[in-house]
């Protein structure tokens, strides 16, 4: 195991005593949209697996974690890359699991799924995805949730939202752009963690 993933490993491991609160805002969100298969991958994505990704660095201010992070014997920049893997790894399991509850709901209405309109959804998730978290995590990393967690979790998600509403992204526009989504957000979590490695430095 890489130093990098024994980091991710360790966020597992803070977060999980938090399960319970992840699991209510994912049945609340299966709730609303039980009958509305296509919209379950972008809320999930765009909603609950920002707050799966920060989990940790809310963790982090109330136990002090700093301190455990500045006496494990790997590099800053290690730990760094270990939050982006984090987030990296809650896109994919809300996607995964966003794409098995939409097949299930839309199998028993008895609406389509999948093909091109799938690929589409998890992309355009996807770039709102990487938008939110590469203007997420530069911040929490250098000042910690305590000290912006109203700016760091609302600008975000809030600057998302208004892209999608003046761009009027629906299916159909985005259709053509779906590699260039891929590149540019992996582009935005690159320079992100980039901006993020230059910017850090233990908190006190």
């Amino acid at each position: 195991m890489t130093a990098v993933a024994r980091i991710t490993a360790l966020h597992l491991r803070i977060v999980a005593p938090y399960r319970t609160q992840g699991l209510l805002v994912f049945g609340l969100l299966m709730l609303i949209l039980a009958r509305n298969p296509d919209h379950v991958v972008p809320a999930l994505v765009v909603l609950l697996a920002p707050l799966i990704a920060v989990q940790p660095f809310v963790v982090a201010d109330k136990a002090d974690l700093e301190t455990l992070y500045a006496v494990l014997p790997v590099p800053r920049r290690t730990v760094l890359l270990g939050h982006y893997a984090w987030a990296l790894e809650s896109f994919l399991a809300t996607a995964l699991a966003g794409t098995a509850v939409s097949a299930l709901l839309a199998r028993a209405e008895g609406l389509p799924f999948g093909g091109r309109d799938l690929m589409t959804m998890v992309t355009l998730s996807w770039a709102l995805f990487a938008l939110n978290i590469a203007i997420q995590l530069p911040l929490l990393i250098r000042f910690g949730y305590a000290r912006i967690s109203v700016l760091g979790t609302t600008m975000p998600l809030a600057l998302v939202l208004l892209a999608v509403y003046r761009l009027h992204l629906t299916i159909t526009s985005v259709e053509s752009w779906l590699p260039l989504l891929w590149a540019a957000g992996a582009a935005a979590i690159a320079t992100s963690a980039l901006l993020a490695a230059h910017a850090s430095r233990p908190r006190r």
